[in-house]
């Protein structure tokens, strides 16, 4: 099935996943200018109102690339944001919108209104089959070792139950954070690689500089998955959870209960804030950079990679 219209244009399959904190207008204009899908969660511009100056400027500031740009909504009941977020995005006629915890029919339908594409995040095939029935566009397969809020699965079991009835626009998220894994995304029948964590150790992140060397320097076993911190499972930095006067190893199990997205998690702002999301794929993250050299040395790593798959096969 051939892609919309606006990703047409990208310089790498590539989307970047939206960020707790991390992902604001800065990091958005560089990943677009890049030529790959920017985002960033609405719940990230505070007050509400802030959304509309953001959208603004990155509406300017990207006019004319070949890369469209995204914005992420909770769609959670305990986010009190929605319908006055979604007003903001149909003012702006957003390109692309992702969707969280929870698909919603009303809300896809008010992004078609504008003519934007909807792509919902999901963990396995049954939320995959709900998030199409609500009238998603696209579907996002959030796999094992992803970070923030993560699922359990195997990409390779999930892509696979999920590319055996839908032939749409499908990214895959989970790990990946070089070229080679982009091509492996799209060898499991990926259109694009959901890339997050890569993102935190850049020059254009809004992150601390302790989280953007954690990045540097951790490792896959550095990760840790919990519920406890919003009452979904999630990948976060084993020294941060230490660096909060916790042990990493045994942390209670969290209350889906008491999930609240109003303020982007179930504690308070500041202890939200020094627990670091991380995916498994930090090993490969060496150095805090641009993001445009970032996403130069992943299109190289890309394009080796299928030099080297070619050579392998004997493809010419």
């Amino acid at each position: 099935m051939p892609l919309p219209a606006p990703f047409q244009s990208l310089r790498l399959p590539v989307i970047a996943a939206p960020m707790f904190i991390v992902s604001t207008p800065d990091l958005v204009i560089a990943q677009v200018r890049s030529g790959i899908v920017g985002s960033f969660p609405a719940l990230n511009a505070r007050p509400a109102s802030q959304l509309d100056e953001w959208l603004h400027r990155i509406t300017e500031e990207t006019r004319g690339c070949g890369a469209p740009f995204a914005v992420n909504m909770i769609v959670h009941k305990t986010n009190p944001r929605l319908e006055e977020d979604l007003k903001v995005l149909e003012k702006w006629k957003v390109p692309l919108v992702i969707t969280s915890l929870g698909a919603n029919a009303e809300v896809n339908a008010a992004v078609h209104g504008w003519g934007g594409i909807a792509m919902h995040d999901v963990i396995d095939n049954s939320f995959a089959r709900k998030a199409m029935e609500k009238g998603a566009d696209g579907l996002i397969a959030v796999a094992a070792g992803a970070g923030g809020h993560a699922g359990p699965q195997s990409p390779f079991a999930l892509m696979q139950e999920i590319r055996d009835w839908f032939d749409g626009p499908l990214a895959l998220s989970g790990s990946i954070a070089c070229g080679r894994s982009i091509l492996a995304a799209q060898a499991m029948g990926a259109d694009f690689a959901y890339i997050g964590t890569p993102w935190i150790a850049t020059a254009e992140a809004n992150a601390v500089e302790g989280y953007k060397q954690a990045i540097v320097e951790g490792h896959a076993s550095d990760i840790v998955y919990s519920n406890l911190f919003t009452g979904v499972h999630g990948n976060y930095l084993r020294p941060s959870i230490v660096a909060a006067g916790m042990d990493p190893d045994n942390l209670p199990e969290g209350d889906k209960s008491q999930m609240n997205f109003g303020s982007g998690g179930n504690m308070d702002a500041k202890a939200w804030k020094d627990i670091w999301g991380a995916g498994q794929g930090i090993g490969a993250i060496h150095a805090v950079e641009p993001v445009a050299d970032r996403v130069a040395a992943l299109l190289a790593q890309y394009q080796a990679a299928k030099d080297e798959l070619r050579a392998r096969s004997g493809i010419g």
